[in-house]
């Protein structure tokens, strides 16, 4: 004999594993869908670094992810979307990074600190983008990506422009135009912000050539601090008159 509420608990079983079951299958799916479109991704970011935008096919691309076509269509579309989302993948990289030190240093302009203050939050956010570009193994699977964006403007030139170099110049700049107590916009603050990132930019697309110059093997933690001191010295000097060391 079986009371009502044996048969209650009874049934309740059963539903509840089944939706145990459906909760576990749908995360194993997706998982297995991101593991799919960051595959997918890694493929693309690398086809469309060793040739431009209009030479590369999805065709390619789907067979080096180790994909069908129209799983590779499902997730991104045409190739203009998978080109576009190569770049947001590569902006959220950048953020992932940068975003703590960027977002202190904004804070600080917008209650007028000091421009010593300014100064150590340039050395931070200038530091965090070092970290980035110079120091991060994670670099060099885009590193072709943006390089051939720079150099034939695409589809993701906008996306990479407006979400990575704009705002990196634009705080960076605001920054040493503290230090100079000098207006926001001001041009030579701008300038100097640009050579500034430039500096940086060289040890990826000239990472050959800076290897060879420093006669570095790789890039690890000793040679990222050296770089990283390097930096400090030249934002040390932002406002400060070189020293002649003969007078006429």
């Amino acid at each position: 004999m079986t009371i009502e509420g044996d048969e209650s608990v009874a049934e309740a079983a059963p539903a509840a594993l089944k939706q145990s079951r459906a909760r576990t299958a749908a995360t194993a799916g997706y998982r297995k869908g991101e593991e799919t479109k960051r595959r997918i991704l890694d493929a693309a970011l690398r086809a469309f670094g060793e040739a431009s935008f209009v030479a590369v096919t999805t065709r390619r691309i789907s067979e080096a992810a180790d994909v069908s076509l129209p799983t590779l269509q499902y997730y991104f579309g045409d190739k203009e979307g998978l080109y576009r989302a190569c770049a947001e993948a590569i902006v959220e990289r950048y953020r992932r990074h940068t975003a703590a030190a960027a977002t202190a240093a904004a804070a600080a302009l917008s209650q007028d600190c000091p421009g010593e203050a300014a100064r150590r939050h340039l050395k931070s956010v200038i530091g965090a983008l070092a970290g980035f570009l110079v120091g991060s193994r994670e670099v060099e699977g885009w590193a072709q990506f943006v390089s051939q964006e720079l150099r034939d403007p695409g589809p993701a030139f906008e996306i990479l422009y407006e979400s990575l170099w704009g705002p990196g110049v634009e705080i960076t700049a605001r920054l040493i135009a503290r230090i100079l107590d000098a207006s926001e916009g001001d041009p030579a603050a701008r300038l100097q912000a640009l050579l500034l990132i430039s500096s940086l930019l060289a040890f990826r697309s000239g990472r050959n050539i800076a290897l060879r110059t420093m006669r570095w093997p790789t890039i690890g933690p000793a040679e990222l601090a050296m770089v990283q001191c390097a930096l400090d010295g030249q934002i040390d000097a932002i406002g400060h008159p070189r020293s002649r060391s003969n007078e006429d």
